[in-house]
């Protein structure tokens, strides 16, 4: 709190601090639980409707239940979809204030280095920090394990800036001060083949004294060691990401992508699940009905742990079946609830 009300000094403005560090986390609370809440809603105004004794005068219309709920269904997945718009074009916006604490959510935002091998240009690319905002290295450390003849093992600078591709190079790192080796400026550029990876002033004139270039598809928020930060991005950059070539991707970042992909549709089917506790003659309990849609609720994300587990380990299951496995148990049940719902 010392740190939020410092930075409100600074600024101005203690609300507009508290609401940028802290609102975020609320559309995080709401992509996190939604689906849930919504489900106890529904139980909720099911319970009220028999308690009042409106649901029995509807059923006794010759009205099945469900017509009666189909609302509740549509504005079920009316939030959901909204779940997935934060989630892709609201949340990754807000991965520094989710991630970062408080006295970093306005400031420079470094980070460690998550050390990272460039297999394409056979270079390892490390760091003593990130700096996420800048999206700039700070004191790089480039092991060369390639053929780069008279750069020797190591690459060491300053700083190492990205830059996007443009009509004199292609996308990489510009290294500003480099350290060794020495005698930067009049080393010649090299390459792998036809591709020139490392640039340095003796061949290209917009390189000033003591800078390089290095070519990469390695993007910064590929360095970032914060996992929360790569949970938090859209499934564009999880994808590109992992096509990115030359680097190696863990499997549990293969099973997050796909169980991105098929995330709504899995909560869309917890919301049928729920079917089957609320569509009842019998004059159930609310709180048996909560009860009952708790442990459904358990049930189903004991089998999305389970086959995400299995799939990040790569025991059994390929990330992309672990991910699909809970959709291929729930979506068959959650249809036929659904088609039973209009029967009684």
């Amino acid at each position: 709190m010392e740190d939020l009300l410092r930075q409100g000094q600074q600024q101005g403005s203690l609300l507009g601090v508290i609401a940028g560090c802290y609102g975020p986390y609320m559309l995080l609370l709401f992509d996190m639980t939604g689906a849930i809440v919504t489900l106890m809603a529904f139980l909720f105004t099911v319970g009220w409707l028999r308690r009042t004794g409106e649901l029995t005068a509807i059923l006794s219309a010759g009205i099945s239940h469900g017509r009666i709920f189909q609302p509740i269904v549509y504005a079920s997945l009316a939030i959901i979809l909204t779940q997935l718009a934060s989630r892709e074009l609201v949340l990754p916006h807000y991965r520094n204030a989710l991630s970062f604490k408080a006295k970093k959510v306005l400031a420079d935002g470094t980070e460690p280095v998550s050390q990272l091998m460039d297999y394409m240009n056979r270079v390892f690319i490390d760091g003593s920090g990130l700096d996420v905002k800048a999206n700039l290295i700070r004191e790089p450390r480039f092991r060369l394990d390639g053929d780069y003849k008279g750069f020797g093992e190591l690459l060491v600078a300053e700083t190492a800036q990205w830059v996007e591709a443009d009509q004199n190079h292609q996308a990489g790192y510009l290294l500003a001060g480099v350290e060794f080796p020495e005698g930067i400026d009049k080393l010649g550029s090299v390459g792998l083949g036809d591709r020139m990876i490392l640039l340095t002033p003796k061949d290209y004139s917009w390189l000033q004294p003591r800078q390089c270039f290095f070519a990469t598809a390695v993007h910064p928020e590929l360095l970032r060691a914060n996992k929360e930060a790569k949970e938090r991005t859209s499934i564009a950059d999880l994808i590109s990401r992992i096509r990115t070539p030359g680097i190696y991707n863990s499997l549990d970042l293969q099973v997050l992508l796909h169980e991105r992909i098929v995330r709504v549709p899995l909560d869309f089917g917890l919301i049928l699940l729920g079917l089957p506790i609320v569509i009842n003659r019998n004059g159930r309990a609310l709180f048996f009905m909560i009860g009952a849609a708790m442990f459904t609720v358990l049930g189903f994300f004991a089998v999305k742990t389970l086959g995400n587990t299995l799939g990040s380990n790569g025991i059994w299951l390929s990330p992309a079946m672990a991910a699909w496995l809970p959709l291929i148990v729930v979506a068959p049940v959650a249809y036929v609830r659904y088609r039973e719902s209009h029967l009684v």
